[in-house]
């Protein structure tokens, strides 16, 4: 079996900082992240969602952590395909995705960034998390090929929002996949690792919580929570949810079976509201080493960092 690592997609989220989590003298960003990496292997840097990585931090991060921990850094939005604010780019570069010098350059610059966690073996994957309209056909096909020159030796995992990458249904006419096995193949061929999802199963846009393998090396499960707001809340809404123990054991074996298939598995928290998604992370862990779980506390009433992605 391959190794489980549990972990949160944020270790500097406001609220989870507002919430107590973080022991007194360790709220510094150096003290924050040592006390998150004495208790789980790998986070998720969300922030390179929102601003290209810089160098200095990862070189940072890797001396502020202990062997074998590893980060899994979200790709910028302007290679995923999502809106992005001119002010995230350097050096007044316009954000211009259709501009193949900007393009190159943005790329080159999120290599550089995340170039000292690759050097020091803690970049666990890079995370392209692709929007709801980014749906199978042609054109995503051709951009996904895209990425994948571009990132050749990176290990590359793969989120779709479209519930159609993922429908299963029976096999096409003269024997041709159908939708998941398409979608499965195309992934191995590129040599991506798919991402599986939890979330609210009951909205036309839910995804359904598929763990398919298609890369021997790595495997993630992100955990969303199941907020009803999904489709039409806010941020903190769609993310504001505490997992109760039903829901995580319900995961367990399929878990340790995914586990079986693969080198290594992330699974990441992102219901992000006070500690909720750290809590989550917590259980989580203990239920798939087999551990007495503690009694059950109250969850603190928080809101959800605005400044997260979607």
């Amino acid at each position: 079996m391959g190794d489980i690592l549990v972990g949160t997609c944020s270790w500097t989220d406001r609220a989870l900082v507002a919430s107590g989590w973080y022991p007194a003298g360790q709220r510094d960003a150096e003290g924050r992240l040592r006390y998150y990496a004495g208790r789980f292997p790998v986070v998720e840097v969300d922030s390179g969602y929102y601003a290209l990585p810089a160098e200095r931090n990862s070189r940072l991060w890797a001396e502020r952590t202990p062997d074998g921990f590893v980060f899994d850094v979200k790709a910028f939005s302007l290679l995923t395909g999502h809106p992005t604010r001119e002010r995230s780019l350097p050096d007044g570069l316009p954000a211009d995705a259709g501009d193949p010098a900007v393009l190159d350059e943005v790329w080159a610059r999120f290599a550089a960034g995340i170039g000292p966690l690759r050097e020091a073996g803690r970049l666990g994957g890079v995370l392209f998390q692709f929007p709801p309209w980014f749906r199978p056909g042609a054109r995503a096909e051709a951009f996904l090929e895209e990425c994948a020159v571009r990132t050749a030796g990176w290990p590359v995992t793969v989120e779709f929002r479209h519930p159609a990458w993922w429908r299963s249904e029976p096999e096409g006419p003269e024997g041709r996949d159908g939708p998941a096995q398409a979608t499965a193949s195309l992934l191995t061929r590129l040599g991506f690792a798919a991402v599986g999802v939890d979330m609210v199963r009951t909205l036309p846009s839910s995804i359904p919580p598929v763990t398919p393998v298609t890369s021997p090396r790595l495997s993630v499960v992100r955990f969303h929570g199941r907020s009803a707001a999904w489709g039409t809340g806010s941020k903190e809404d769609r993310f504001r949810y505490d997992y109760s123990r039903a829901e995580l054991e319900e995961w367990v074996p399929r878990l340790r079976a995914l586990a079986g298939r693969v080198g290594q598995l992330h699974v990441l928290f992102n219901n992000c509201c006070a500690d909720s998604a750290v809590r989550a992370a917590e259980t989580m862990e203990r239920l798939l080493a087999g551990q007495a779980l503690p009694s059950p506390r109250s969850a603190p009433s928080s809101t959800r960092s605005p400044d997260r992605s979607p």
